[in-house]
């Protein structure tokens, strides 16, 4: 079974997929965390491009980020990783390499998956699709409270990212037809999670 939830940045997604993984016993994917270890992974090798960067890597997501063994799980979180992430992931050749690698993860097994574009592009057949959101403000603070910085300046950004990210050609952020939108502004995360759960063990019952 495959849980895919999507939504914009400093929605909550990566708390509330980790926290209904841990709950269902399912396996935590983090799309996200794939075009930052591939976008650390082109920086050091300038003489190939991104694609060919992220079509050869071996990426283990999970707890933590491997590329080609090793542990990359700290250093994707850079703001210059960040930066570099957001510029390959309007690549279209890096999407569909990192696109192949999810689909082929999320093949078997049990996942709850976060990202952009799971629902509408990676697994559109995904037994149940999230789409979460919240209030502009409230996502920028949220970063912001992150990384320490001053939520004016962080919405400024998050407000060009969420541009970015409606307007690319290739797999644009929006919600999946049959998603369920699920607002997280002024909600605790285990509220989200408990929510979740409870739709997703209302879709196993469908299912059998």
């Amino acid at each position: 079974m495959v849980i895919a939830i999507d939504g914009p940045a400093g929605a909550g997604k990566s708390t509330v997929a980790r926290g209904v993984a841990e709950r269902l016993g399912f396996t935590y994917l983090d799309s996200g965390a794939m075009y930052r270890a591939a976008a650390l992974a082109a920086m050091g090798r300038g003489e190939r491009s991104p694609a060919e960067v992220a079509r050869a890597l071996n990426i283990e997501v999970g707890d933590r980020v491997l590329v080609d063994g090793t542990d990359v799980t700290g250093a994707i979180r850079s703001p210059t990783v960040s930066e570099a992430a957001s510029v390959i992931a309007t690549d279209p050749a890096v999407r569909a390499a990192l696109v192949e690698k999810q689909r082929e993860l999320l093949s078997s097994g049990d996942w709850v998956a976060e990202g952009r574009d799971i629902g509408t592009v990676v697994k559109p057949d995904a037994e149940l699709k999230i789409f979460l959101t919240a209030s502009p403000e409230e996502r920028a603070r949220r970063r912001a409270a992150e990384l320490g910085t001053d939520w004016r300046t962080v919405l400024q950004d998050q407000t060009l990212r969420d541009q970015q990210d409606k307007g690319r050609e290739h797999s644009p952020l929006r919600a999946a037809e049959d998603s369920i939108e699920l607002d997280s502004t002024g909600r605790p995360a285990e509220d989200v999670i408990s929510q979740i759960v409870g739709l997703v063990r209302k879709a196993a019952a469908k299912t059998r």
